[in-house]
């Protein structure tokens, strides 16, 4: 079995097992205590620390994993990051107490004190720009780190910013943005039997993410009015047309089309006298 290392808590665990189960791979746990669990035939999960997936897939204990890019840039393994899942969006952030009124990490004077959970990055970063620090490792809520003085400046995730303005912090820069990524085992990629499992389940993901970005779309619209449908629905290899049974005058349009266009793509059908439009969303898309 291809062994899939997957987060054990969290948001990016539930999205991701939202994901595979879409894709046809739904987890089949023993027990609600089971730290693993078959996903079909071909592809075991096993679910550990996110922050410790880069370890495992790079160790081998995993052919393949899902976690976010920080954790990867964090761990500096050597895996290799197949695709961008798109979920758990947020970046890695320099933040300092609004009241230091600094705009920029070049005016953070030697000696300065970080705290943060990301010791690598953060190390890297800084030696790259020149700026001499010393780093204060929290495991977690470095925000307040600096209101106790244990930290001048912190180096933390960041989604929406309303932790960081609570706290009365302001970024001055971002070092890493961030989402769930697929990274894969470099000796899995390399041996042709993994490789062709690993192909087969970035095929089935891929599907279900292109998927949620379109919607499948049907409309009557007059046989006359084609050449014009063409241009407002052009779809993936062009509009499908099908006649419609004891109405020579009218076709049945099926195409896909990007969720953002719509509401413009009905209106559009509609002021050229299409009739019985249908939008549904989409599970899978393959092309």
């Amino acid at each position: 079995m291809l062994r899939i290392a997957l987060p054990n808590k969290g948001r990016l665990s539930e999205e991701a097992l939202e994901l595979f189960e879409t894709a046809g791979l739904r987890a089949d746990f023993t027990s609600s205590r089971a730290l693993m669990a078959k996903m079909g035939p071909d592809y075991q999960a096993i679910f550990v620390r996110a922050s410790d997936i880069p370890e495992f897939v790079a160790d081998g204990a995993a052919d393949v994993g899902v976690t976010g890019h920080d954790l990867v840039v964090e761990s500096d393994r050597d895996v290799t990051e197949l695709f961008d899942l798109g979920f758990g969006r947020c970046r890695l952030s320099v933040a300092i107490p609004e009241s230091r009124g600094i705009d920029s990490v070049e005016d953070l004077p030697p000696g300065t004190r970080v705290a943060t959970s990301f010791p690598g990055i953060t190390t890297r970063f800084f030696a790259e720009r020149g700026i001499d620090i010393e780093i204060a490792k929290v495991s977690g809520a470095a925000e307040i780190a600096p209101h106790l003085g244990v930290a001048d400046v912190i180096v933390d995730l960041v989604s929406t910013g309303s932790t960081l303005r609570v706290n009365r912090l302001a970024e001055i820069e971002t070092i890493v943005q961030s989402t769930a990524r697929m990274v894969a085992n470099k000796g899995a990629l390399e041996d042709p039997a993994s490789r062709r499992k690993i192909d087969r389940l970035v095929t089935a993901l891929e599907s279900v993410l292109r998927a949620r970005a379109k919607r499948y779309l049907m409309a009557n619209v007059p046989r006359e009015k084609l050449d014009e449908v063409r241009e407002i629905v052009p779809g993936m290899n062009g509009p499908t047309v099908v006649d419609v049974m004891d109405a020579d005058a009218w076709v049945a349009v099926h195409v896909v089309v990007d969720e953002s266009r719509v509401f413009d793509t009905i209106s559009e059908l509609k002021e050229m006298g299409a009739a019985g439009i249908l939008v549904s969303r989409i599970e899978r898309l393959t092309p």
